[in-house]
């Protein structure tokens, strides 16, 4: 008798989707969580106007990103945060790009110490983030990927101005690890990550730079870093 296999899922046009680089290259922009217009997708996959629309029809199509009207200009952005979990796990199973020039390794160097995963904070920072949450109690484990907020983080997270009851009511998924593909340890993911890291960057700890996606810390964020969650960065 054959063995029985789940076929139940069929996830072969979604990887027929990412598998033309210039989609890929795409999809990976739009990791920085802002919308971008057709022409600057266009530049960052190095194909024409035409070419970047026809490339974007589809991943519409596939559902893999959406669009966002503002007034007769249009911006794409990823569907959601699960699009965003797709690319960065097959991130981790992928070979890394060829370093060739030096703004080539100064991105790359940007990217691994901090930047934005979609939504959250990932990259060195990310993980060493995560790291002080659940050494210093203010969140633990309540299951083998999801996690909870201790008494003491709802004060911690409170005093930062966070509304964590609000954010356990989210449709999203409260709180819970992700794997980071340059790190390979955790870093904070769902509801919670993401508005951790929305106040973290609207407190001017972290700051955008010229690299998409990558984040740097500031001295005032490096303090409040440690003052709030015990989290000292190199």
């Amino acid at each position: 008798m054959g063995r029985k296999y789940d076929l139940s899922v069929d996830f072969a046009p979604v990887a027929a989707l990412l598998a033309d680089r210039a989609r890929a290259a795409m999809v990976t922009v739009l990791l920085d969580g802002r919308p971008l217009a057709a022409g600057e997708l266009a530049r960052v996959a190095g194909v024409s106007a035409p070419t970047a629309s026809a490339h974007l029809a589809r991943l519409l199509d596939g559902d893999l990103v959406t669009v966002v009207q503002q007034g007769r200009h249009r911006y794409y952005r990823l569907r959601g945060a699960e699009v965003a979990q797709v690319v960065e796990a097959l991130s981790r199973i992928s070979p890394a790009v060829e370093v060739r020039s030096l703004r080539q390794s100064r991105d790359a160097r940007r990217l691994h110490e901090a930047r934005t995963c979609y939504d959250h904070l990932a990259g060195e920072a990310g993980v060493v983030l995560f790291a002080a949450l659940v050494d210093g109690g203010l969140i633990e484990a309540d299951g083998d990927e999801s996690f909870e907020v201790t008494v003491k983080g709802e004060e911690q997270f409170g005093a930062l101005g966070l509304d964590v009851a609000a954010l356990r009511r989210s449709r999203r998924r409260f709180a819970w690890r992700c794997l980071d593909w340059t790190e390979r340890r955790p870093h904070l993911n769902g509801a919670l990550g993401a508005a951790l890291t929305a106040r973290m960057i609207e407190l001017a700890w972290f700051e955008r730079g010229s690299t998409r996606r990558a984040l740097a810390v500031t001295d005032v964020g490096r303090a409040g870093l440690a003052d709030s969650f015990g989290c000292v960065l190199g």
